[in-house]
């Protein structure tokens, strides 16, 4: 059964501007870039910001997001709630980002399939959940907390991970689905973070995609990785790798075209370096035109 949340807000619309196309290629909104963008004329299909940057009552971050959401479609994304957490989370935390939503009105909000917290400890980490059922009934409960609280639909990401609980139920393409079918949530489908999986757990990525539900796949993100040896890392901080982009391409195959993001979070680029790495994405998801040119 779906979570009231789910079935109340799965196809509401929300009632700020959207994207214009189903193949939108966004950029994370990071602080070297906040006055090139405030100065130059719109460059991008749309912004993502992590929500915790902008709970403050003001300052100059959160400033800048309102100037920008005048010209930009924005999506909010958190890193810090940590909705697995089997102790709970702060319920502050959510009261914030409720907040931050009715001020922005986001076209997309999405979360992590993670935990984060216990004992009174944050640890300022996306761990991973055992994929089990009770983790499942766990993450449909607290989702459909989340979805009431935002009144509308959320996205669940999955994660990177470098360790894998034994015994586990579901494979991530199913505790997704599942997830998404149960509480009306959808799915942030990272691609990078099935390869760095690929890498570290022997997971086939391809056929992880090939599983998910594509109806629920509602955005993709990209990201650069590092590889260590015989592992990999989800740092964002490098170029999408080759790999990448040949998921990122059966992900399109197999989803349609949904709106995608470039993460890159560690030693970031100038502006114009992941300008021009959103376009790459742009031109594989049939976009094709660089945004602001003729």
């Amino acid at each position: 059964m779906r979570s009231r949340a789910g079935a109340e807000f799965a196809s509401e619309a929300v009632a700020a501007p959207v994207v214009s196309r189903a193949s939108a290629v966004g950029i994370g909104l990071r602080t070297p870039h906040y006055v090139e963008l405030l100065e130059r004329e719109r460059c991008a299909d749309w912004l993502e910001a992590h929500s915790e940057n902008y709970f403050g009552d003001g300052g100059f971050d959160l400033h800048v997001l309102t100037r920008l959401r005048e010209r930009y479609p924005v999506s909010l994304h958190g890193v810090g709630l940590g909705l697995g957490s089997v102790a709970g989370y702060e319920t502050q935390h959510l009261a914030k980002l409720a907040q931050l939503v009715r001020r922005v009105e986001p076209f997309l909000v999405s979360e992590h399939l993670c935990w984060g917290a216990t004992g009174g400890r944050a640890f300022n980490d996306l761990l991973p959940l055992p994929l089990s059922r009770e983790a499942l009934e766990l993450m449909v409960s607290r989702v459909g907390v989340m979805q009431d609280a935002l009144q509308q639909q959320v996205l669940i990401e999955n994660i990177a991970s470098y360790a894998r609980f034994a015994g586990d139920d579901y494979d991530e393409a199913g505790f997704l689905n599942a997830l998404a079918q149960r509480s009306g949530c959808a799915i942030l489908l990272d691609v990078n973070n099935l390869y760095v999986n690929q890498i570290n757990h022997g997971v086939d990525a391809m056929a992880q995609i090939d599983a998910l539900a594509p109806r629920d796949v509602r955005e993709i993100h990209l990201a650069g990785h590092l590889r260590e040896g015989d592992f990999a890392i989800d740092h964002h901080g490098a170029h999408v790798a080759d790999e990448v982009w040949a998921l990122y391409e059966r992900a399109l195959r197999h989803c349609g075209e949904v709106p995608t993001l470039i993460e890159w979070d560690t030693d970031i680029p100038a502006l114009d370096v992941l300008l021009a790495e959103a376009q790459r994405a742009r031109v594989r998801s049939g976009g094709g035109k660089r945004v602001g040119v003729a």
